[in-house]
């Protein structure tokens, strides 16, 4: 009988090689201890064994049971978290697709597979969640590279995207330099984690919000100058009607890149996606979607594009 198993593939080749060097330079104690016999039939078992949890299978009933990449060949269909409600990164059109910058990406991954996309939308606090239940194959879904995610999944290496603070403020303000803030009034919202930070560097007085919505009226009220928020929803922001009169006017700070996740493990995954993402890099393909979908140019794209096409 066969019973589906996900296994840790970084594991494998050292299970397999302790389990072939048990039977080979061990004594009978020790190859008792692993269940290991002496006669021909153990050797070729254990030989076979080894090899498979070498190569990233395990035996479950007599059969071998594949990693994440083969399980998504075999489906044919990749399955991705994205975000549905984060325009332009991932968000509903007026047919109830989801679309942006995000799901193209995941697009590109299912054609490098050769495989058919389903996406899924997700939230910050079930992304994770589901990737480990296994009801997702991969998350690009905004998500900040931090060590405590890295104890839940593991994060594609180098990182596609990144996002920092930034100010969405008038036009009319004139706002050049973080340092033209210094003793003005400058609307967050409560619990955001630069909160302090930025009161520290540039002398400002916060005004805290429980609501984005709230914060945002604010500003229109012009109970600050500005606001101090996530960049990409900045972004997001000004692509709505009504602030056409606003701008994100300043170079962004306190940047964190974000990683695509798959679940711990999936080493053969892993090297594909990292590949496609030094491909996005070196061709400028991060920096077409940022035009396609209203983007400002970002220093990381750029800084990583310049890094990637001097490569051989």
């Amino acid at each position: 009988m066969l019973w589906p198993v996900r296994i840790n593939s970084r594991e494998n080749f050292f299970l397999g090689r302790q389990l072939a060097d048990t039977w080979r330079y061990g004594s009978d104690r020790a190859r008792a201890r692993v269940g290991l016999g002496g006669d021909a039939r153990s050797c070729r078992f254990v030989a076979f064994t080894a090899l498979a949890i070498s190569a990233g299978f395990v035996l479950q009933g007599g059969a071998a049971v594949a990693d994440e990449l083969d399980a998504i060949r075999a489906r044919n269909t990749l399955i991705v978290g994205t975000k549905a409600d984060y325009r332009p990164y991932g968000f509903r059109d007026g047919s109830g697709n989801i679309v942006g910058f995000e799901p193209d990406l995941a697009q590109d991954v299912a054609k490098r597979l050769g495989v058919k996309l389903e996406l899924v939308p997700v939230t910050a606090a079930n992304r994770l969640p589901l990737l480990t239940e296994g009801k997702l194959d991969l998350v690009i879904a905004t998500m900040s590279d931090t060590p405590e995610r890295r104890k839940l999944a593991d994060f594609i290496e180098p990182h596609y995207y990144a996002s920092g603070v930034n100010l969405l403020a008038p036009k009319s303000e004139h706002l050049h330099v973080w340092l033209q803030l210094n003793g003005k009034r400058v609307c967050v919202y409560e619990g955001a984690f630069y909160n302090d930070e930025i009161k520290r560097r540039y002398a400002v007085e916060l005004v805290t919000f429980h609501s984005t919505s709230d914060m945002y009226n604010a500003l229109k009220a012009g109970s600050c100058v500005a606001v101090a928020y996530d960049d990409t929803a900045i972004i997001g922001q000004l692509q709505s009607p009504g602030w056409q009169d606003f701008e994100m006017p300043l170079s962004s700070i306190l940047v964190e890149p974000w990683g695509m996740a798959v679940r711990l493990g999936e080493v053969r995954l892993e090297q594909v996606l990292s590949d496609l993402v030094k491909d996005w890099h070196k061709n400028g393909r991060i920096q077409e979607l940022e035009k396609q979908w209203g983007i400002p140019a970002s220093a990381f794209a750029d800084d990583m594009h310049r890094q990637y096409s001097e490569k051989p």
